[in-house]
């Protein structure tokens, strides 16, 4: 397929004024219309939900400062959304610094809010107060009803937050009724994707708010799906770990709790070991998902190793000179880590890393301390985790050993690659493939259909290693998995370097059989626990092989689905012959690469993790050994079975 580039001459000079007057200042929410990926990330389909975590993030910053107990969260069927709280209501009330309502200074000011100044809100989620007014910029229109002291009150905006009229009260309303209602259309000019709500994704987010924010009842009804949820977690942190290790051996029955508060900064953790090697760790800072972690996850880090070695060496359970790393001591970890901060700061490329330095001092005290007292008042639960600790340990130097031997020596060695890769001659790895084909007879077709330039094969004998039932040293003695190590080229778990990636598509190819799902699951399984920053940086794809290959003379036509293959069949009309194939081995080199492998005509799945915990708990699932939950998820999702590969 030709590429078509635009060039740019550095010499042309633009013809156009350059003066004062050709500085543009963007008033209010003209600026938020103008930019709108710059307030909510983009304006796809994830960043039309953001506009409902906006709104729903305030009623939750009311229930945080006592006043609100229910949030009643509604979407219609033509994707207007209603977000209804029980607090005090907005306040109604002129602003005397805008001279207009604070409900219209709310919703029309960038900036403006209780969440400023640290009056009315100890801490919030959000996006620091600028949420209200850039969910109104944004929608074609919204409105809001406050009910207070016994009255109505109402405003409309329309058009990106033009306000209609002045906020003017409407009549009595019931003396008890107290509390806000937003409503708003997202912008179908602005939201050019879509302007459609998904169920699922909402659902996930409302229900890890429900856990993250205990006692607080959040009712959500999809009208689109007739569907009517309701959650409200007394437990909070404790009932989401129970949640997350549901398909999970546990070690222990009890889930450690604590909470605590210093300096204004309120920590809530909860944690449990189950008998698996993968540790999950989440942590959140206002409610906002830090998934690159930062220093509340230091902190915890810290203080877990600090506190199981201590114990570890006064129990004489392993001797003074030795010590248990920080991977032993959170092998089959599952922990929530919750800080609420009135003045977070974030880092990184997402801003989704904590950078406040004072956060690891009090995360790591509030916990360690409490970690402490739990282990001497249980010891049987500590000395459990204790030696489940000492056995990663030992896995850990058996692994080291067994790392060794999936290391290139150096790039320049190729007989350091394996001898059952074919590999391309290019040294771009941009631009280069690598197929991970089942078997050697389909890996032979594509080796030969391949164009050697750009396009690496890498064939599999049988099924990989299951990872989520091995311990570390197992899997880097398993010759498939070395493979792949070593053809990648960029290391593996916590040693990984993403730049030295030799190939920047990675291309599971199996047979559209169950045989072949499996093996993709087991291949994916492998890639997200110990290959994680592929799959993040997009690297990872599923080649879709055709399912039947149709003949009317000399025109050949494939189909990827019973239904494309019904289609073609009744357009070429009578007399077709038409082949199902079973596996890649009964294609010929040709059709191979007509069918699955010129990108000119292939279709592929780039394989993606938009939840992490949903992925975990997916292959847990799956891949573990309790029977029960896996049969209700295969059964529960049969319909979907198709494109499971898109993880998340």
């Amino acid at each position: 397929m030709d590429e078509k580039h635009e060039i740019y001459d550095l010499e042309e000079k633009v013809e156009h004024s350059y003066n004062a007057d050709d500085i543009q200042v963007l008033e209010g929410l003209e600026a938020v219309r103008k930019r709108p990926g710059m307030y909510i990330g983009s304006t796809s389909g994830k960043g039309l939900h953001h506009l409902v975590w906006e709104i729903v993030d305030n009623a939750i910053d009311e229930a945080l400062a006592g006043y609100a107990t229910d949030i009643r969260i509604h979407v219609t069927k033509d994707d207007v959304v209603e977000v209804e709280d029980n607090g005090r209501g907005m306040p109604v009330g002129i602003n005397s610094k805008s001279g207009i309502s604070a409900v219209e200074t709310i919703f029309t000011i960038l900036h403006a809010g209780g969440k400023f100044g640290g009056g009315a809100y100890k801490v919030s989620g959000g996006l620091h107060g600028v949420g209200a007014s850039v969910v109104n910029a944004l929608s074609k229109w919204l409105e809001v009803n406050i009910y207070q002291d016994g009255k109505e009150y109402y405003i409309r905006f329309e058009n990106g937050g033009n306000t209609l009229a002045p906020l003017k009260e409407i009549g009595p309303c019931d003396p008890e009724k107290h509390g806000s209602l937003v409503r708003f259309a997202a912008d179908p000019e602005i939201f050019t994707e879509t302007t459609h709500y998904d169920f699922d994704m909402l659902n996930k987010r409302i229900r890890q708010l429900a856990f993250l924010n205990k006692g607080i009842r959040l009712i959500f009804d999809y009208d689109a799906e007739d569907k009517h949820v309701e959650y409200m977690y007394e437990g909070g942190l404790r009932e989401y770990v129970a949640y997350l290790n549901k398909s999970k051996e546990c070690i222990h029955d009890e889930i450690f709790y604590t909470e605590g508060e210093e300096d204004g900064i309120l920590v809530e953790i909860a944690m449990q070991y189950n008998d698996g090697y993968v540790p999950n760790i989440y942590s959140f800072c206002n409610n906002i998902n830090t998934n690159e972690g930062g220093t509340h996850e230091e902190g915890f880090r810290l203080a877990l190793t600090r506190i199981i070695n201590n114990y570890a060496k006064d129990q004489k359970m392993i001797k003074q000179d030795e010590s248990l790393s920080g991977d032993d001591v959170r092998e089959g970890l599952t922990a929530i880590i919750s800080v609420k901060h009135p003045d977070p700061q974030y880092e990184g490329q997402t801003k989704t890393k904590l950078g406040n330095s004072e956060v690891r001092k009090v995360v790591s005290t509030i916990f360690g301390d409490q970690l402490e007292r739990f282990f001497l008042e249980n010891p049987n639960t500590a000395k459990v985790i204790v030696e489940k600790a000492m056995l990663a340990s030992k896995a850990r130097l058996a692994a080291k050993k067994a790392r060794e031997l999936t290391r290139r020596k150096s790039a320049l060695e190729i007989t350091s690659l394996p001898g059952k890769l074919a590999d391309c001659s290019s040294k771009d790895a941009s631009e280069c493939e690598i197929y991970i084909v089942e078997g050697d007879s389909a890996g032979g077709s594509a080796k030969q259909g391949r164009n050697s330039k750009y396009q690496a094969i890498l064939p599999l004998r049988g099924k990989i290693l299951n990872v989520e039932k091995a311990r570390l040293h197992r899997i880097f003695e398993n010759n498939e998995i070395r493979s792949m190590i070593t053809a990648f080229g960029c290391g593996v778990g916590e040693e990984m370097d993403v730049s030295k990636l030799r190939y920047h598509k990675i291309m599971i190819m199996t047979d559209a059989d169950v045989d072949g799902a499996h093996i993709r699951c087991l291949m994916l399984t492998f890639f997200y626990r110990y290959l994680r920053p592929i799959i993040e940086g997009g690297y990872v794809y599923i080649a879709q092989p055709p399912l039947f290959k149709l003949q009317k003379g000399n025109r050949i036509e494939y189909a990827y689905s019973d239904e494309e293959m019904e289609k073609i069949k009744a357009e070429m009309g009578d007399k077709i012959n038409i082949q199902r194939y079973k596996g890649l081995g009964e294609m010929n080199p040709e059709q191979l690469w007509e069918t699955t492998m010129d990108p000119a005509n292939r279709t592929l799945i780039q394989v993606t993790i938009e939840d992490a915990m949903d992925a975990d708990q997916v292959f847990s699932m799956l891949m573990g050994d309790e029977v029960e939950p896996r049969r209700n998820y295969i059964t529960d999702n049969a319909i979907y079975v198709k494109n499971l590969d898109n993880i998340g």
